[in-house]
C-alpha cells in the first residue's frame, strides 16, 4: 500500500514541478513518472524495513 501511495504522490509532485518550470503536457508527464517511479522505489524500500521491523 504504501507503493502505491508512493507511486501516486510522486506523480502529483512531478505534475506540478513540471507546471512550475513551464513545461507543457509531454514535460510534465515526463516529470510525473520519473518521481512516481523514484517515489514507488522509496516506497518499496519502506516497506521493507517496515516488514524486516515488525
Amino acid at each position: 500500500m504504501i507503493v502505491i501511495a508512493a507511486a501516486i504522490l510522486g506523480a502529483l509532485l512531478g505534475w506540478r514541478r513540471a507546471s512550475q518550470l513551464g513545461g507543457d503536457r509531454r514535460d510534465r508527464a515526463q516529470y510525473a513518472a520519473a518521481y512516481a517511479m523514484a517515489l514507488a522505489v522509496l516506497g518499496l524500500f519502506a516497506t521493507i524495513a517496515i516488514e524486516r521491523m515488525l
